[in-house]
């Protein structure tokens, strides 16, 4: 299969093109039409992905050299171009791919060298899966609104509280906790301040931790709510010093948030593809429905919205993998990339017509597939709040 055509674009260097291709070589060879509903199924194809990307070397892109990994950094790029491939092919593997990069991203960042070598070439080999524990019931967006507490006890943290929303919760072998170590302080209009949080890794076997609860979304993920009570960690399991949490988060999200714009245009470009394959083939008062130039020019918005999309976020990829900031340039990427592939996709929906939204069918998958690009990893009103704040600090 010849490499996709925007690979030529100057963002890319030669081993990015040979990334690509040894990715969509494996997403041939692995991942076919089967999609499990059932939670059962959905947990064991889940960790069997895992353990076949790490097999196929393509999650020591999610760590540092050093513990398995490629590059001395995260190359932004070569994460981004994997979700883009994955998610074209399936969803799924988009999402195990991408939780053992968040996951265990913190650590990475900001673990101990002992942490570092105890779980990262497991997160590497994909044998052992990774959770980023930060949502709670009241705090998702706002994160400095978070009420789970760690408390020190001499070598130990004691944890009480919950999680919710979290990818991999009761899968998972180990999660990177967010819990206040201090009360929170409160701002002159009433919101927390996101001072007094830190960070933790805290082993799925530990005593006091448990599954309160399984969710079921509409596009199957293993997904939970975590309680704690009174779990007792080792002192050792902090991630960087108390109270640089929120800082370790928000480093882990900016590397990681360019790469939910990559999955997105992933959903976006597969659907571009079922619709051009729909209108060359559909026929409908005699005539294929590419020849109608409502078809067209459908399928002319289609193309320019997923190249848009794309080049916003290959540029804060670039950037970032140059060493910029993008705090700002990352949440364009990420507003612009779902907000276009949810468009991109209800209108390959309605090309399709009735078949659109049979269970089965690539483009209603998508459907379902795309809504909590929207909201996960900071939603699109919030990427506002964030390019409008950063706009507004900068000089005129």
């Amino acid at each position: 299969m010849a490499a996709p055509s925007f690979l030529d674009w100057p963002f890319f260097e030669p081993r990015h093109r040979e990334l690509q291709a040894a990715a969509e070589s494996w997403c041939g060879q692995h991942l076919g039409d089967a999609h499990p509903q059932a939670r059962e199924s959905v947990d064991a194809r889940c960790v069997d992905l895992v353990a076949k990307l790490g097999a196929a070397g393509l999650l020591r892109h999610c760590v540092r050299a050093g513990h398995g990994g490629v590059s001395a950094d995260f190359d932004v790029r070569s994460i981004a171009l994997i979700r883009e491939t994955l998610a074209r092919f399936d969803g799924l593997a988009d999402f195990a791919f991408a939780m053992q990069g968040l996951g265990s991203g913190a650590i990475t960042l900001a673990g101990s060298v002992e942490l570092q070598d105890r779980y990262l070439p497991r997160v590497v080999r994909g044998e052992a899966l990774a959770a980023f524990a930060l949502s709670e019931a009241e705090a998702g967006s706002d994160v400095a609104g978070l009420k789970c507490r760690a408390r020190r006890d001499g070598a130990h943290y004691v944890l009480d509280g919950t999680k919710t929303w979290i990818s991999n919760g009761g899968i998972a072998d180990f999660y990177c906790v967010f819990a206040r170590t201090e009360p929170a302080t409160v701002r002159a209009d009433g919101t927390s301040a996101a001072a007094g949080i830190s960070a933790f890794v805290v082993d799925a076997a530990a005593p006091g931790l448990s599954t309160a609860a399984r969710i079921d979304i509409i596009a199957p993920h293993p997904m939970g709510t975590l309680a704690f009570d009174a779990c007792r960690i080792p002192a050792a399991n902090r991630l960087g010093e108390e109270g640089e949490g929120f800082k370790i988060a928000m480093r882990t999200l900016d590397i990681f948030r360019t790469s939910v714009a990559a999955a997105a245009v992933g959903f976006a470009q597969r659907a571009l593809h079922e619709s051009i394959a729909q209108a060359r083939s559909r026929r409908m008062f005699g005539r294929h429905l590419a020849d109608f130039q409502l078809t067209q020019a459908a399928l002319a918005d289609m193309a320019t919205d997923v190249d848009a999309a794309r080049l916003l976020t290959y540029r804060a990829a670039w950037l970032r993998d140059g060493g910029a900031r993008v705090t700002k340039e990352a949440a364009m990427a990420k507003m612009t990339a779902t907000e276009t592939a949810q468009r991109v996709i209800d209108r390959a929906v309605q090309m399709f017509g009735a078949r659109g939204v049979m269970q089965g069918e690539a483009v209603e998958r998508l459907y379902r597939d795309i809504r909590a690009l929207r909201i996960y990893e900071g939603a699109t009103e919030v990427q506002k709040l964030i390019i409008a704040r950063e706009l507004l600090a900068e000089p005129i």
